[in-house]
């Protein structure tokens, strides 16, 4: 503008409408405003509201009477440090990701997890499957419509009556895995519970294996009419698993053959592990 002026000397008004610009633009003059009304608002809010972000914040203040552009808003929101923290999801476990250590002895470590299916009426079960890592022994399947930490609880106790008690077990991020009151079982009962890292099914690749040879040889195979059934298929499967089916990486030797010949490097010589 001052260039074309100075060259023609033409007025601003013509010029500007040569130059198809607004007059006004030469005579603006940007206003500064204060911030701390609406910083002393948002801090007011984000007390009161621990969990609100930006988005209800903003319509809080307009509430307010505050009709600010939204991105002048978001900026004072951030040079407030009010962002909503993502909460971090409490680390019951002692340990967290891949397992490092192969089990080299019974008892050493267990694995567990759940598998899904459903009867004939269209109802959906879990199975609760439990594998000891070294000896590839199938150690409970539970069926149930639900399941609590309270209950997962019960089976683990009732598969240590027969065997004793792991040092690890290997577990998923679930709601019941994660329970309050499978920590306090693994406390009390001295056990160590490793959860995986999330996303990740195979860092707990043993009883993910064990989970394909059991959708595909039995619930695939047959046609559930109530939990009843459910249960007489499973013990029969489970039972031929252990002590009938040959197992690649044990040498071709059943679970059952494996553990009887198993001799630890501790004061027992020999183990036998059978879960009737």
């Amino acid at each position: 503008m001052q260039a074309v002026q100075e060259r023609l000397g033409a007025k601003v008004r013509s010029i500007c409408r040569w130059l198809r610009i607004n007059h006004k633009l030469l005579r603006y003059r940007p206003r500064k405003r204060s911030d701390e009304p609406i910083r002393e608002r948002l801090i007011e809010l984000s007390q009161q509201h621990h969990r609100y972000g930006l988005p209800r914040m903003i319509v809080l203040l307009r509430r307010d009477g505050l009709f600010d552009n939204h991105k002048r808003i978001g900026r004072i929101y951030r040079a407030a440090d009010l962002q909503v923290r993502k909460r971090v999801r409490r680390k019951l476990a002692l340990g967290r990701g891949p397992v490092q250590e192969p089990a080299l002895s019974p008892n050493q470590r267990w694995s567990l997890d759940f598998v899904h299916d459903r009867l004939r009426a269209g109802r959906r079960f879990r199975i609760l499957a439990v594998g000891d890592d070294c000896t590839r022994e199938n150690l409970a399947l539970e069926a149930d419509f639900g399941f609590s930490g309270e209950r997962m609880s019960r089976v683990l106790d009732a598969i240590a009556a027969l065997r004793g008690y792991p040092h690890t077990i290997v577990l998923d991020n679930g709601p019941e895995m994660c329970s309050l009151a499978m920590l306090r079982w693994a406390a009390e009962r001295g056990v160590r519970l490793h959860h995986i890292a999330p996303g990740k099914p195979v860092q707990n690749a043993f009883i993910e294996s064990f989970n394909g040879r059991l959708r595909d040889e039995c619930l695939n195979e047959h046609d559930f009419m109530s939990m009843r059934h459910v249960h007489q298929i499973l013990g029969r499967w489970r039972e031929a698993y252990n002590t009938e089916r040959p197992h690649k990486a044990l040498e071709w030797q059943t679970p059952e053959e494996f553990a009887r010949s198993f001799t630890t490097t501790t004061s027992k010589t020999l183990y036998v592990s059978r879960v009737a």
